[in-house]
C-alpha cells in the first residue's frame, strides 16, 4: 500500500537502526523487492528515495554532531547505494531524481528557493558537504566543547584536503573512522555517476554524464578541495606498509579500501571526450599564464580543468613517483612470501595515468624529461605479458598499449629506452643483456606470437610503437633483433599476406623498422645487421613476391596446412627467466566485460615529420595524392566500428566488411611496388659479399668476428638518401574515448563484489560473459 509521506515512524525504519554496514543492507533489501516496488507500488520508492536524500541534506546542513546523526546518514548512504541502479536500470525511472519533488523543500512553503533543486543536485551537494564534514569525514580544527563546533557553511574545506601532496602541504593525522566514512560517501558517488552504464555505448561523445556534470561545475563548491584530496590520497599510498614486512596483516589496511574508491570516482570524472573539446594546453606550448586570459577556459568540467593545469615541477613529480610506486607494487618480489601487500586497482591507476599524459601535456613532458618514465615502463611490459594468454585481461593489454603508443610519439621516449636493463623483475620472457628497448621488443614479440587471438588488433599499435622508437635505438641486442626478423619471416609468407587485407601493413611496419635503425643508427646496431644478412632470403623472397592467380591461390592454400598464424617453434627462445611463471589463460568461469572495438591505426595516430633539428610537423594528408606507404585504410570501417568486437573481427579472417574479399594480382601489384626494400637490398649488395669473403679466407663459423667486422664497418655514401623520420602520433578521437568509457566502467563493475553494487542489474553499456 502507499504510505504517507508523512508517516515519519513508517519511514524512520529505515535509516534509524544502529548496528548495519552496507553488506547488511545488501542482504536485507533483496534486489527482487526493489524490483517489486518499484513496479506495484511506485510511490513508496519515489517517497523512500526523497526523503533518504533529505536525511543526508539535513546531515549536511546540521554538521553530523551527534552520533546518532552519523549513524542515520550512513544508512541513507548505504540504502541509496543499494537502490540507485535499480532506478538506472528502468529507462522510465531514470528521470526520476533530474525531477523536483514537491514540497520537499526544508520549509515546506513554496517560496522557499531550494523548491527548484532537483532531487540528484540536493543529493550531490549534501555528499560534497558530509565529505567535508569536521569530526565525521575530517579532522576538526577546533579545539574546544561541541557548542563552538565549526559551522559547515563557514569552513573553508580548502583547509581541510585530506592528505598532502598537489598543492597541500599538510598531512592530517590518519583516522580510520574518516576514512570508512569517506569510503562509504564516495561508493555512493560512484553509484550516482553509474547511470552511464546502464545506456549502450554511442559513437555520440556529447552524452555527458549528467551526474558528473553537475558534480564537478562550479555549482560544488568543494570541486577543488575534493579534487585534490582524491588525486593526493591515491598518489601518497604506500601499501607496502612503511617498510615493515607483515605490516599489512597486523591492522588491516583501512586506507586501501579509500584510495580504491577514490581512484574509481577520479577516472570516473575525468571521463571525458578530448578530442571534441579545444583546450589550450593540446600542444604542450601554453606558458604558465596561458589560462589567465586564453579563450576558450578549458573544459567546465572542473576536474579535469585542474587537472589540465598542474603545473609544478613537484606536483608532478609527487603525481609521478605515486603512480610509479603503486604500478610496480605488484612485481615487488620480496624474500618473504606475502610481506609485503598487493594491490588490485592497476587498471584504473593505468586509465588515471592515461588521463593525465593526455589532458595535461606539460605532464607528458615531464615523464619523458628523465629516465622515470622506464618506472612506468617496465611494470606496463610485465602486466602485457603477463596478462598476454588471459582472453578476460584483453582491456587491460589495449591500455597498456595505448599508453605505449602515446609515449612512443614523443623522441625523449625513444632516448630514454636506451638505458641498461638492470632490474631483473621475473618475467616469462628470455634471458638478455641490453637496454629496456629491447625489453619492450622482447615482449612484443611474445604478445604477437603466444598471445590470445583476440589481441590480433593490437598488432599495428605494437609495431606502430616499435616504428615511432626505432630511429632512437642505439644498440639493439642480438636476442632482440632475432625477434623483429622472426616477427619478419612469420608476417611475410604468402598464406598470411594474401589472407587477409591488411597484414601486409605488418610487412611495412617491420620494413620501416630495419630502414629507421640502419640509416639513422648503423653504428652500434652490428647484431641487427648481422640478423639481416642471415635471414637475407626472407627479403629476397619479399622482392620476388609471385603476382599472378596461380600462385596467389597456391599461397592461400599453404594457410590449410599451417593453421597456427606464427610458428612457435623456430624462434629459438632459449631459457626463460628464474622465478618467473608461464602467462596463463583466464581460469573458466572467471567473469569479463565485453568491449566496443579500437579504431583503426590510421584513425589512432596522425602522421608527423621530424625536421633535421628535432621538432615534429604533422603531415597532413593531401587528399589529390595517393596515400603514401603506411596511411593504409582502417581495419574497421566506421560503421563497424561499434560493434562488439566479440562478433569476431578477426584479422585472419578474409572477409572485409563488405562480404567476401579475395586477393587479386592488382591488389598485391598495389602495394608489392611500394615495398620500401632499397636501402636493405643496397646494404645487403654491399655487405654480402665482405662477410662471405671473410668467411672463406679466415674459415670462419665464428660470429663474434664477422660482428667485430660489422662494428668497424661503415656504409657511409653508399646508402640511399636518408628518408624523413616519420613518427605516428596518437591523437584524441571519439572511438577511444567511447573504448575507455566501456573499458573503465567495465573495471569498476567487476572490481566491486562487496557489496555487489551493480550485479544482476540490466547494464548496457557492455555485456557481462564468463571465460
Amino acid at each position: 500500500q502507499p504510505v504517507e509521506a508523512t508517516d515519519d515512524a513508517f519511514w524512520d525504519q529505515f535509516w534509524a537502526d544502529t548496528a548495519t554496514s552496507v553488506q547488511d543492507v545488501f542482504a536485507l533489501v533483496p534486489a527482487a523487492e526493489i524490483r517489486a516496488v518499484r513496479e506495484e507500488s511506485p510511490s513508496n520508492l519515489a517517497t523512500l528515495c526523497y526523503k533518504a536524500v533529505e536525511k543526508l541534506v539535513q546531515g549536511a546542513e546540521s554538521g553530523c554532531h551527534t552520533e546518532k546523526e552519523r549513524q542515520i546518514v550512513l544508512n541513507c548512504c548505504r540504502l541509496l547505494t543499494r537502490i540507485l541502479p535499480y532506478i538506472f536500470e528502468d529507462p522510465d525511472w531514470r528521470g526520476f531524481f533530474w525531477s523536483t519533488v514537491p514540497g520537499a523543500g526544508r520549509g515546506g512553503g513554496d517560496e522557499d528557493d531550494e523548491n527548484a533543486r532537483p532531487l540528484a543536485e540536493s543529493l550531490l551537494l549534501a555528499v560534497a558537504d558530509l565529505l567535508f564534514c569536521p569530526d565525521f569525514t575530517v579532522q576538526s580544527h577546533r579545539r574546544s566543547t561541541v557548542d563552538t563546533a565549526e559551522d559547515i557553511h563557514s569552513i573553508d574545506s580548502c583547509e581541510y584536503i585530506w592528505e598532502a601532496g598537489v598543492g597541500f602541504a599538510h598531512s592530517p593525522q590518519p583516522n580510520y573512522i574518516h576514512d570508512l566514512n569517506r569510503t562509504e560517501l564516495l561508493k555512493l558517488l560512484l553509484t550516482c555517476f553509474s547511470e552511464a552504464m546502464y545506456l549502450p555505448p554511442s559513437s555520440d561523445s556529447s552524452n555527458a554524464n549528467p551526474w558528473v556534470q553537475f558534480f564537478c561545475s562550479t555549482e560544488n563548491r568543494h570541486a577543488l578541495p575534493l579534487f585534490t584530496s582524491l588525486l593526493n590520497v591515491v598518489c601518497a599510498y604506500d601499501p607496502v606498509g612503511y617498510g615493515i614486512p607483515y605490516n599489512h596483516l597486523l591492522f588491516s589496511d583501512y586506507r586501501e579500501p579509500l584510495v580504491e574508491e577514490a581512484a574509481q570516482v577520479l577516472i570516473v570524472t575525468l571521463d571525458y571526450d578530448s578530442s571534441t573539446s579545444s583546450s589550450p594546453t593540446v600542444d604542450g606550448t601554453t606558458t604558465g599564464t596561458a589560462m589567465d586570459d586564453v579563450d576558450p577556459p578549458g573544459p567546465d568540467n572542473l576536474f579535469v580543468n585542474y587537472l589540465s593545469r598542474i603545473h609544478r615541477e613537484e606536483d608532478f613529480q609527487f603525481i609521478l613517483k605515486g603512480v610509479a610506486r603503486l604500478l610496480s607494487n605488484p612485481l615487488v618480489q620480496t624474500y618473504l612470501p606475502n610481506s609485503a601487500k598487493k594491490i588490485q586497482f592497476h587498471q584504473e591507476l593505468l586509465v588515471l595515468f592515461w588521463k593525465l599524459c593526455d589532458f595535461n601535456k606539460k605532464f607528458l613532458f615531464f615523464v619523458l624529461k628523465s629516465s622515470d618514465v622506464l618506472d612506468i615502463l617496465v611494470p606496463i611490459l610485465y602486466f602485457l605479458n603477463d596478462a598476454r594468454a588471459d582472453q578476460s585481461r584483453v582491456g587491460l593489454m589495449h591500455i597498456g598499449v595505448f599508453i605505449l603508443l602515446l609515449l612512443s610519439g614523443e623522441r625523449n621516449f625513444g632516448v630514454r629506452l636506451n638505458k641498461p636493463y638492470s632490474v631483473r623483475v621475473p618475467m616469462d620472457i628470455p634471458v638478455f643483456t641490453g637496454t629496456h628497448a629491447d625489453l619492450l621488443i622482447i615482449v612484443f614479440h611474445k604478445i604477437i606470437t603466444s598471445g590470445h587471438q583476440r589481441l590480433q588488433p593490437l598488432f599495428d599499435c605494437l609495431l606502430t610503437i616499435v616504428v615511432n622508437v626505432s630511429p632512437y635505438l642505439k644498440s639493439l641486442s642480438m636476442v632482440a633483433a632475432n625477434k623483429l626478423l622472426h616477427l619478419l619471416e612469420a608476417f611475410s609468407t604468402t598464406w598470411f599476406l594474401f589472407s587477409a587485407v591488411q597484414n601486409h601493413h605488418l610487412v611495412f611496419f617491420l620494413l620501416e623498422v630495419f630502414n629507421n635503425i640502419i640509416q639513422y643508427q648503423f653504428d652500434g646496431n652490428s647484431n641487427l645487421v648481422y640478423a639481416v644478412i642471415r635471414k637475407r632470403n626472407v627479403f629476397h623472397q619479399l622482392a620476388n613476391l609471385p603476382t599472378d592467380s596461380q600462385a596467389i591461390q597456391k599461397g592461400l592454400q599453404r594457410k590449410k596446412k599451417t593453421p597456427e598464424p606464427i610458428s612457435r617453434t623456430n624462434s629459438q627462445d632459449g631459457v626463460s627467466m628464474e622465478g618467473s611463471r608461464p602467462a596463463a589463460p583466464a581460469e573458466p568461469g572467471t567473469l569479463k566485460t565485453s568491449l566496443v572495438a579500437t579504431p583503426g591505426i590510421d584513425k589512432l595516430t596522425e602522421k608527423s615529420q621530424v625536421s633535421e633539428d628535432g621538432t615534429m610537423r604533422s603531415l597532413e594528408p593531401e587528399s589529390s595524392q595517393p596515400p603514401p606507404e603506411g596511411n593504409f585504410p582502417s581495419a574497421v570501417s566506421d560503421g563497424e566500428a561499434w560493434t562488439h568486437p566479440r562478433r569476431d573481427r578477426r584479422r585472419l579472417s578474409s572477409a572485409s566488411s563488405s562480404g567476401q574479399w579475395t586477393p587479386t594480382p592488382d591488389w598485391v601489384m598495389s602495394w608489392k611496388s611500394k615495398l620500401p626494400l632499397q636501402t636493405i637490398m643496397r646494404l645487403l649488395q654491399v655487405l654480402v659479399p665482405q662477410v662471405e669473403k671473410i668467411c672463406i679466407d679466415k674459415g670462419l663459423t665464428d660470429e663474434s668476428e664477422i660482428l667485430k667486422f660489422l662494428q668497424h664497418g661503415t656504409l657511409v655514401g653508399l646508402l640511399p638518401v636518408p628518408h624523413p623520420i616519420l613518427i605516428r602520433k596518437y591523437q584524441a578521437n571519439s572511438g577511444t574515448a567511447m573504448w575507455f568509457r566501456t573499458y573503465m566502467w567495465g573495471v569498476i563493475y567487476l572490481r566491486n563484489v562487496d557489496p555487489p553494487i551493480w550485479y544482476d542489474t540490466d547494464v548496457k553499456l557492455f555485456e557481462i560473459q564468463r571465460v
